[in-house]
């Protein structure tokens, strides 16, 4: 495989990971990921746009000797998180002349993550512009893209945005562009639910602060390039500042089938009442799946059983989630059941309080429900549903 022309002197270097199948030893990656770095040749100097992951620096490296690379000016770090810094310390002993160029926040991180000498590294301010002779970086702070120290980075001459984690997807492809929308939606949706979702007020911030920008080319550091980017900037749009849907979803665990009954009757009860519902069984799903749901429901019922007093551990995980993902979600309820007592509900939504959504009533039985569990569970699809309404 040989670099990839994006546009006149502008290439990819990245590498494409087809492999991995978890990020962060936390991230399902169920269609691996790539790691984008890019090489622009002004008339002058030559920059480096981020590097990749240090498991996949020897692609870089060849990259750049294809290339015929003598030297780099500079090494653009949009973002100090090693996926995109972690082959700066090869780059610079392959290329010791080179400066890396970072913001002012991400300066002391590359410092304290990659032990960076900090002559090696110029700060830049927001706005703040660097000629390369016949093509000018632009970098924009964006920060909570989705570490404090973000920015991107835009090239003038060609409309290109340099985008960083912004509009990215864990996509391996063979496809350096977009080739079919709804291929990437999905990767998309997902790469925002799992790492932007919590961070939708600062996006929205962000998305107005480039939109004045002329943009042919969005270049982000994973996955494919848009070259018809209005697609991927309207959809994060939608994520961050949409209203929610009219979807309830129901992360559920059930140990003796009580549980298991109560979400088959409730989830049958909304349905009835015309309101979408997506239930996930926590013992055996892509918890991003579950991400991707989140981002749109207007109400997450969570539905466990009791162990000694407390929430099943599954149901404790999901919380601990829905909590650090914060999303959009206008109301929030508990469902299950118990065998001599407990205090779940008390510690779930003690679990749950970065939610910003109103705690309906929890429907929390003894055994297996009977006839007036299941009118309860009708009465929270009632709720439910005449909530929906005022959406």
């Amino acid at each position: 495989m040989k670099p990839r022309k994006i546009a006149d002197n502008v290439f990819w270097v990245g590498a494409i990971d087809w492999d991995r199948r978890l990020f962060d030893s936390l991230i399902p990656l169920p269609h691996g990921t790539s790691y984008n770095s890019y090489l622009i040749r002004g008339s002058e100097k030559t920059a480096l746009i981020d590097t990749v992951d240090p498991t996949m620096t020897n692609v870089l490296i060849e990259f750049l000797q294809e290339l015929d690379v003598e030297n780099i000016d500079y090494i653009i770090a949009n973002h100090a998180e090693q996926d995109h810094s972690g082959s700066l310390p090869a780059v610079l002993a392959a290329y010791p002349s080179a400066k890396i160029i970072c913001s002012t926040k991400c300066k002391p991180m590359l410092v304290d993550l990659l032990s960076i000498k900090e002559e090696d590294i110029i700060t830049v301010e927001d706005e703040e512009t660097l000629s390369l002779g016949n093509k000018t970086l632009q970098f924009v702070y964006t920060p909570w893209v989705h570490w404090p120290e973000t920015m991107v980075t835009y090239l003038k001459e060609d409309n290109i945005l340099f985008s960083c984690d912004f509009f990215g997807s864990h996509l391996a492809t063979s496809d350096l562009f977009v080739v079919d929308d709804a291929d990437v939606y999905h990767p998309a949706k997902r790469y925002y639910a799992e790492i932007m979702m919590p961070f939708s007020a600062p996006i929205k911030k962000n998305l107005e602060k480039i939109k004045d920008l002329p943009i042919s080319i969005i270049a982000p550091s994973h996955g494919p390039l848009y070259d018809r980017p209005g697609f991927i900037v309207e959809a994060y749009h939608e994520w961050a500042a949409g209203m929610p849907k009219n979807l309830v979803v129901i992360p559920y665990v059930s140990m003796h089938g009580s549980t298991k009954l109560m979400v088959d009757h409730f989830a049958g009860s909304l349905i009835n009442r015309n309101v979408g519902v997506k239930r996930f069984d926590l013992t055996s799903i892509d918890l991003g799946e579950l991400g991707i749901a989140l981002v749109d429901a207007a109400t997450i019922v969570l539905a466990a059983p009791t162990v000694l007093v407390g929430a099943h551990p599954l149901a404790i995980y999901a919380a601990h989630l829905v909590n650090a993902l914060r999303p959009k979600a206008k109301y929030v309820s508990l469902i299950g059941s118990y065998g001599w007592g407990s205090k779940a509900v008390e510690q779930l939504t003690g679990i749950m309080s970065n939610l910003n959504a109103e705690m309906l009533e929890p429907v929390i039985i003894k055994g297996l429900p009977k006839a007036a569990d299941f009118d309860a569970l009708d009465r929270l699809a009632d709720n439910i549903a005449d909530k929906h309404k005022e959406l």
